[in-house]
């Protein structure tokens, strides 16, 4: 069975880390580069970094920060914000990313998905999705999730398959931050539309949600960003844990 895999997030605005509630209320929390050298150390799967306002802005991802990240972690780095054209894609590449994450780009322009992956192949084209429930109906919202787009977002995650992206990431913004356990009933709809690998966000509170979250079969990995940042869980005791309830994950040594 392949190793469930844990993943802080570091949302990044002005060069600080920050964090809030249903994305909004964003408060201050650290520097990303100590942030990223503690993860490293903790023994994180991967990282993921997004510029979390790139978009809304209307420019590119801050690299110089992103750069002294990189050279700190020696696990899979997954990056996005302002990511639209291809050139944004070698852009961070170069900086030390593994993975590239679109979401408002490839709204705009879903050939971007398409595009991204015939030049550096599927595994580096992460789709990440802002998902709330509008009407008993889940949409895909854009611009850090300031703009309902009225796209449906199961059919969004069919398309996005289908033009060649080789990871999904679900950002459940109902349960962004409220620390009362991933969104079930969303990750257990998309996993039954899609084939890709699948990364569960918002709204991790203890251990035990994500003991929830892997017996769901088809889901590989669970993202959270403020129990990591504040200590309220630590990664070598949730692995212990999840160990124990014979959910495989990946130990240090």
């Amino acid at each position: 069975m392949i190793a469930k895999r844990i993943i802080p997030c570091l949302d990044v605005r002005d060069g600080r880390v920050v964090k809030g509630v249903n994305f909004a209320g964003l408060q201050d929390v650290n520097d990303p580069v100590t942030l990223a050298r503690f993860y490293n150390e903790q023994g994180a799967d991967e990282l993921v970094f997004y510029d979390i306002t790139a978009s809304a802005e209307e420019r590119g991802l801050f690299t110089d920060i992103l750069k002294n990240v990189a050279s700190e972690v020696f696990i899979p780095l997954t990056v996005g914000g302002g990511i639209n054209e291809l050139s944004d894609f070698e852009r961070v590449l170069n900086c030390g990313a593994d993975k590239v994450s679109i979401n408002s780009g490839a709204i705009r322009r879903p050939q971007l998905i398409e595009e991204g992956a015939k030049r550096y192949g599927s595994q580096c084209v992460v789709l990440s999705i802002d998902v709330r429930r509008v009407d008993n109906q889940w949409h895909v919202f854009a611009k850090g999730g300031r703009e309902d787009t009225g796209l449906a977002a199961l059919e969004w995650i069919r398309q996005g398959e289908q033009l060649g992206a080789g990871e999904l990431v679900i950002n459940s913004m109902d349960t962004d931050g409220v620390k009362q356990g991933f969104d079930l009933e969303l990750l257990k709809a998309v996993s039954e539309i899609t084939t890709l690998p699948i990364v569960a966000s918002g709204g991790a509170g203890k251990s035990q949600d994500f003991i929830d979250l892997f017996r769901l079969p088809k889901i590989e990995a669970g993202l959270a960003a403020s129990i990591f940042h504040y200590g309220e869980v630590k990664i070598p005791e949730l692995k212990k844990q999840l160990l124990a309830a014979q959910i495989p994950v990946r130990i240090e040594g």
